[in-house]
């Protein structure tokens, strides 16, 4: 619930980068076809860019995404989302400007549906980006690294062209998000600073992938995760891009994983590579993998999930599901920056079941009334029942975009 003020405000906090138009680009709006990107002035939430005579480089090379290590500077800027006339199918990127050898410079497209659900992050540089549902809103994000000299890529803008659909799409048919096993570390790195510009505190609950596919803005839980570790289940915002690789999206299966297609989904390399001697034991830098690690935790999530060392949880990748039916989603947030609880039932004496990051967006299946709480959005009795981790949150810490009920009743 909020008001209209608290829902204008949130919404703009949430996209961040998406809701800055550079000038000299385009109207928002426009048809199937081509246009150019001037790049004419960098997002106020771009990371690590810097624009000198006309060019876009990395401003620092020593910056990189904390989770992933090594000794190559990053840079990324998402531009405005721009709403097309009609659908289209493919979208195909052309980047002005130089790249030294061993640097690279890529460009990513995602497309919202009429329910405002972004599709994961696809390359629609080099070769173009075949979009699976036919859609007219695109997002494009740039994404810059420098060689291992620290040479950076210098970007004069970018030359799009759509195709126009010729059919509305696939049906989509409800199922369950995709569940793996996999080794989780500690990120720590206090101080240091997300793929997506967070600057990391002790206490932060969000996760690193080693793929930018699903890499969240800053701020916001557009792509979540559960975790679920040895006493309890946590669901936090993707905000990292590591441990050790930044393109295996080893939950997607082989014919459209970026890198690595020969393993088995759901098995990260870096885990590959540690037990089995996969690509002779190193990752896509050539470091020596000395941990099989497919995702890193934040300290406060790392903890609130039970562990107190670097070991196996399950981890369920909930952009994958589709549940279909008569559900809504929220963006939790709660006063104090903490988790929020999840409990067994609409009330603030049942069992605590899991937590919910502040931040991460969850599924509400239903609603029904309960106990008083206030919160960050006011003074309800509403409770939402969500999906992952299986229970009950305030309706108070949870922001719909209305005042209303939302979903069915439970």
């Amino acid at each position: 619930m909020s008001a209209v003020a608290l829902a204008a405000a949130l919404v703009a906090a949430t996209l961040g980068a998406t809701a800055y138009a550079a000038p000299g680009t385009a109207p928002a709006k426009g048809s199937a076809g081509s246009w150019h990107e001037s790049l004419g002035r960098l997002a106020p939430d771009q990371v690590n860019l810097a624009r000198n005579t006309g060019r876009v480089s990395i401003a620092d090379p020593d910056v990189h995404p904390a989770a992933a290590g090594g000794d190559r500077g990053y840079g990324m800027e998402m531009l405005a989302p721009r709403t097309l006339a009609a659908p289209v199918d493919q979208v195909s990127v052309t980047v002005d400007g130089t790249v030294p050898d061993g640097a690279s410079a890529t460009v990513d497209v995602r497309t919202a549906d009429t329910g405002g659900q972004w599709t994961s992050w696809q390359q629609a540089s080099g070769t173009p980006a075949t979009l699976t549902t036919p859609a007219n809103q695109v997002q494009l994000r740039i994404t810059l690294w420098s060689n291992g000299s620290g040479a950076s890529p210098e970007i004069t803008g970018l030359d799009v062209s759509t195709r126009a659909a010729t059919s509305t799409g696939r049906t989509v048919r409800p199922h369950a998000a995709l569940s793996y096993r996999v080794y989780a570390t500690r990120e720590g790195l206090v101080g240091g600073t997300t793929a997506n510009g967070h600057v990391i505190t002790g206490s932060d609950h969000f996760v690193a992938l080693p793929s930018g596919k699903n890499l969240s803005p800053k701020g916001s839980g557009q792509y979540s995760v559960q975790v679920c570790g040895p006493t309890r289940c946590e669901t936090a915002p993707v905000w990292d891009v590591g441990p050790w690789n930044t393109k295996d999206d080893y939950w997607n299966p082989g014919s459209v994983r970026s890198e690595y297609s020969d393993l088995a989904q759901g098995l990260p390399e870096a885990q590959a590579a540690y037990l089995n001697g996969y690509n002779g034991g190193k990752d896509q830098f050539g470091r020596t993998v000395s941990n099989p690690a497919g995702i890193d935790l934040a300290d406060g999530t790392f903890y609130n999930v039970g562990l107190n060392d670097n070991g196996y949880v399950t981890v369920t990748y909930l952009w994958t599901g589709s549940g279909g039916g008569s559900s809504a989603t929220g963006t939790v947030k709660t006063t104090s920056g903490a988790s929020l609880n999840v409990r067994s039932g609409p009330h603030t004496s049942s069992t605590v079941v899991g937590s919910v990051a502040n931040g991460a967006t969850v599924t509400i299946t239903c609603q029904t009334q309960g106990d008083s709480v206030s919160g960050t959005y006011g003074t309800t009795t509403l409770w939402d029942k969500i999906t992952s981790p299986a229970g009950y949150v305030s309706d108070a810490y949870v922001y719909t975009g209305s005042d209303q009920q939302v979903a069915p009743n439970c």
